[in-house]
C-alpha cells in the first residue's frame, strides 16, 4: 500500500476521487453561502463561464457536475489542483474534514495503477495461443476493445456477427473470448486498452452502471484521452434504460440501437467509426 506521507497529489488525476468523496464534497459546497466560498467559487476557478454556472444551478449536485465537466475538458485536472483551489478559496475546513477520504481514494488509485503497470508484468500473455503470432513477434492488435457486463453478452455476440463476420472484417477484443483464464483482470484489460486496441466500445445498460470492471475500464480509457480528443470511446445503447445515462460519457456521441428509425444505419455507422485511422 502507498505511504500516505509520500503521495504526490499533483500527479494523481481527478478520476481517483470516487462517488463517495464527490457526494461528501457536495454537502459542503452545494448550499449557496454568502460567508464562505461555495461551488460557484470553485467553478469560476475552473474556468467556467457565467452562463455555464447559472445552468449548473439546475442540477441536484452542482459540485459533482462541475468536477465531472472539469475532468472532461481539462487534461491536467488533478487531485492536487482541486486541493489548491479549495485552499485558495479559504475552505481549509473542507480539506481538513475530507482529508481521510482524499487520502484513501488516492491510495486505492495508486494501488490499482501499480497492479496495472506494465513494469510489473513486462509481457502480458493475455490472449489465446491461436490469436498470438506463432513466432512470438508483435502482439495482436484490435480495432476495438468491447467493454460490457455479463448480462449484455448476447448483444456482444451479435456485435461479433455483424462486425467481424461480414464485409467489415473488424477485429474485436472480447474479454471472455480472447483473454486466458487466470490472468489479472486489471493488468490485462489496461494493457489491451492502452496498447493493443485502437478504440473502445462501451455497451451501456442498467447493469453496466453496477459493474466495477466496466467502471474501471471506462475511466482508464478516458484517462488516456481526456475530453475524447482522439475519439477513442464509443458508447453504444442497445436497449431502453430505466436509470440515467452515465454522466461521465454524456459529452460523447452515442450509437443508439433503440431508435427504430436509425436501426438500419446502426452497424454501418459503428463500423465506420471503428475503421477510422
Amino acid at each position: 500500500m502507498a505511504d500516505s506521507s509520500n503521495i504526490d497529489y499533483s500527479s494523481i488525476p481527478l478520476i481517483a476521487l470516487n462517488f463517495g468523496f464527490r457526494k461528501e464534497l457536495g454537502l459542503y459546497l452545494n448550499p449557496r453561502n454568502n460567508v464562505a466560498a461555495d461551488w460557484t467559487t470553485l467553478a469560476e476557478m475552473m474556468g467556467f463561464s457565467y452562463l455555464e454556472i447559472r445552468n449548473y444551478e439546475t442540477y441536484d449536485s452542482p459540485t459533482a457536475r462541475i468536477l465531472e465537466d472539469w475532468q472532461s475538458r481539462c487534461p491536467n485536472a488533478t487531485v492536487g489542483k482541486l486541493m489548491s483551489m479549495l485552499e485558495e478559496a479559504e475552505r481549509k475546513d473542507v480539506l481538513t474534514d475530507l482529508a481521510p477520504l482524499i487520502e484513501n481514494n488516492c491510495i486505492e488509485f495508486l494501488k490499482k495503477r501499480k497492479e496495472t503497470s506494465p513494469v510489473q508484468v513486462p509481457e502480458v500473455d493475455s490472449l489465446t495461443q491461436e490469436n498470438n503470432d506463432p513466432m512470438g513477434h508483435m502482439p495482436e492488435t484490435f480495432d476495438a476493445f468491447i467493454c460490457y457486463c455479463q448480462s449484455d453478452i448476447d448483444f456482444v455476440h451479435e456485435m461479433i456477427r455483424q462486425l467481424e463476420q461480414t464485409e467489415y472484417k473488424l477485429k474485436l477484443c472480447v474479454f471472455d473470448r480472447d483473454v486466458l483464464p487466470g490472468t489479472c483482470v486489471w493488468t490485462v484489460t489496461s494493457e489491451l486498452i492502452e496498447t493493443r486496441c485502437k478504440r473502445m466500445v462501451v455497451v451501456i445498460s442498467d447493469d453496466y452502471l453496477d459493474s466495477d470492471e466496466c467502471d474501471f475500464q471506462t475511466k482508464f480509457a478516458l484517462s488516456l484521452c481526456p475530453g475524447a480528443q482522439k475519439k477513442r470511446l464509443i458508447p453504444v445503447v442497445y436497449k431502453r434504460m430505466q436509470r440515467p445515462f452515465p454522466s461521465i460519457l454524456r459529452f460523447l456521441t452515442v450509437c443508439d440501437y433503440t431508435r427504430p428509425s436509425t436501426q438500419s444505419w446502426f452497424w454501418g455507422r459503428l463500423a465506420k467509426a471503428l475503421s477510422l485511422p
